[in-house]
């Protein structure tokens, strides 16, 4: 069993940027030859990846953190649950209000979830259906 300390230290090594599904999404996307900035903080949400050209930008989430639905990593901790499930809404909360946001500026929005990029043909034919042909 695991003790608050212990889980308080897994979390705080949680990274935010270049986690590695992100970084499968970026290398499927450049070796597609698109080209692309990273975090632009300008933006709502501040997308993992952005295509100023095209006005797309893509964004990578956890499927424990942003709550895939239906899928088996969006698990909920069973110690402080009312801790955990309020976090929980305010990170999905956040997320759709960065969309909506987006998509009234005249964006066009992707999420790709993590369990989303362990299969590579899948992946790299949504990049080219949502980007385009290069």
């Amino acid at each position: 069993m695991e003790t608050s300390v212990q889980r308080s230290k897994l979390m705080a090594k949680v990274k935010a940027k270049d986690t590695s599904p992100e970084m499968v999404v970026r290398r499927a996307a450049h070796a597609l030859g698109f080209r692309y900035r990273l975090h632009q903080k300008s933006l709502a949400g501040s997308p993992d990846l952005v295509f100023p050209g095209k006005r797309k930008v893509i964004f990578v989430h956890g499927c424990f953190w942003h709550r895939h639905t239906d899928c088996r990593y969006s698990t909920v901790p069973k110690s402080n649950v009312h801790f955990w499930q309020a976090k929980f809404d305010r990170n999905v909360e956040r997320d759709q209000s960065a969309i909506q946001r987006l998509c009234s500026d005249g964006w066009e929005v992707l999420v790709i979830w993590q369990c989303e990029t362990r299969d590579p043909v899948w992946l790299r034919d949504q990049l080219i259906r949502f980007l385009g042909a290069r």
